[in-house]
Formats: structure tokens, sequence, C-alpha cells
């Protein structure tokens, strides 16, 4: 499919649903990045980007990894009324020889998630470009905005918490 297609549903999708709402406002630049297809166009690229992304998983989750393999980088939790986001990270192969990157950010609080779902998701396709400033420290908790624990769908179909 269409990556600018995938992306264009994505975005009517989250106008569309009531869970996309946050109670801070969220940076449109933030958005922009976050909600951008994270596509690699070659082996070596997409391996790289890959250990990128295992690489910010382990240093901003505050869960442990439980599963990592080629396809799918996955921590443990949310826990139950926790504003700590979990991760889901995936890579599918496209037609085309490409595979795209998915980003999943969830937390379990009605009170919203700490760091904001959006933030993060620009964080990782920053930091997996290559193109992060914040390239090893963890977000901070502390930041306003944040969810009710509600995902809509990431560009490549995945749950992203909002």
């Amino acid at each position: 499919m269409n990556k600018g297609l995938i992306a264009a549903l994505w975005v009517a999708v989250c106008v569309s649903a009531a869970g996309c709402s946050t109670r801070g406002q969220v940076d449109p630049d933030v958005m922009q990045i976050a909600t951008a297809p994270l596509t690699c166009d070659s082996k070596s690229q997409c391996d790289a980007w890959w250990q990128r992304a295992r690489t910010w998983v382990t240093t901003h989750s505050r869960y442990e990894v439980a599963t990592a393999t080629d396809t799918l980088i996955q921590t443990a939790g949310p826990d139950g009324g926790k504003r700590d986001l979990s991760f889901e990270i995936t890579k599918t192969p496209n037609n085309d020889g490409t595979s795209t990157i998915g980003f999943a950010a969830h937390c379990d609080s009605s009170l919203g998630c700490k760091p904001n779902p959006w933030e993060a998701g620009a964080d990782f396709k920053q930091f997996v470009r290559g193109a992060a400033a914040n390239v090893a420290a963890p977000l901070p908790s502390g930041q306003s905005g944040g969810s009710s624990g509600q995902s809509v769908l990431s560009p490549t179909g995945e749950p992203v918490s909002q």
C-alpha cells in the first residue's frame, strides 16, 4: 500500500477518533515527526535502524525488553494504573523491498502517560534516523501533556497511546 495513503488514512482515523485528543497541546512539528512513516530503503539501512530502535527502547523504557526478534521489540507493561509507557516496535517488509518500522506506545493510567506518547514517538523516529539530539537519555517523565491511556492507530496500523 502507498506510504502516503497509509499516513493519510491514519490522520483521517485520528481526526475522527475521540481518543486522539490530549490534555496538553502537542506541538505540530512533534506531531508531524511522530506520524511520518519510518521506512528504510536497504537491508543495511534497515539493520542499522533496527539496532538503533533496540537501543532507544532499552534506554527509554522503564520496563524491561520482553521480546526482541528481527521483526519485534516489545517491552513488558504497561502495569495497571502506571503512567510509564510500554513500547512495541515492529519491522514489516513492504512489496517494494523496503521495510517500515512501526512504533506503538501505551500506558495504563487514567491520568495520562508520561512522557507524552507523541513526543516519545517523535524522539524515537529522530533517533532511529540518526537525527536526534536526545540520543541516549530517557525522555523526562515529568513532561506535561499526556493521555488517558487510550490508543489510536499509527501509520502502520498499530496502537499508539493518546
